[in-house]
């Protein structure tokens, strides 16, 4: 007997042809260098007009202390974005770099001030550790600037593995992470 092959791109999670489900992602996006408010906007533009991406909500604008960076490094503003999307993961980190590359992040050092920083934090339930991705975001639990925006556009969030972000915000130092009132991201 002869097998056919199939003229469908088959998905793991469904297996049943082309469709892919629809997950629900963080992201958390973060600049330290030059205009910083339009780049975390044009971040969320690029998402938005990216195919198979529904922007579903945005944080508030926070400012914050830099973690993790080279003395003088100037603060950040961070958001965190919400997203349907049928993406497969590396897919939507392929998505994430481009967007980087597209304000000119440049990857000289780990911690090094940057003009843009798009970080997968949770897609779905999904579970990834390869060379290339890992997922939940190793370090997400432990971030001021990614939990309280998350918390505040997403009471019921969590990190597969971690736990709820109500329960763990209260688990990190928060004082550096302060909403902008005056800045915001539109959708």
């Amino acid at each position: 007997m002869t097998e056919s092959p199939t003229p469908y791109e088959l998905d793991a999670d469904t297996m049943t042809g082309g469709m892919r489900p629809i997950r629900q992602a963080v992201i958390a996006i973060g600049s330290n260098l030059g205009d910083r408010l339009n780049r975390l906007q044009g971040a969320v533009s690029a998402l938005e007009d990216t195919p198979e991406v529904q922007v579903v909500t945005v944080s508030s604008v926070y400012e914050t202390e830099p973690v993790g960076t080279p003395d003088g490094s100037g603060a950040f503003l961070n958001a965190v974005v919400l997203l349907d999307t049928t993406l497969t993961v590396h897919t939507l980190l392929d998505r994430a770099h481009a967007i980087e590359d597209a304000f000119g992040r440049e990857r000289s050092e780990p911690g090094a001030p940057r003009t843009l920083d798009v970080d997968l934090v949770v897609v779905g339930d999904r579970i990834a550790d390869d060379e290339t991705l890992t997922l939940p975001h190793p370090r997400a639990h432990e971030r001021g600037f990614v939990l309280v925006p998350w918390l505040e556009i997403d009471p019921e969030g969590e990190i597969p593995g971690k736990g709820f972000v109500a329960d763990l915000v209260g688990d990190v130092d928060t004082t550096g992470v302060v909403r902008r009132e005056d800045l915001e991201i539109l959708l």
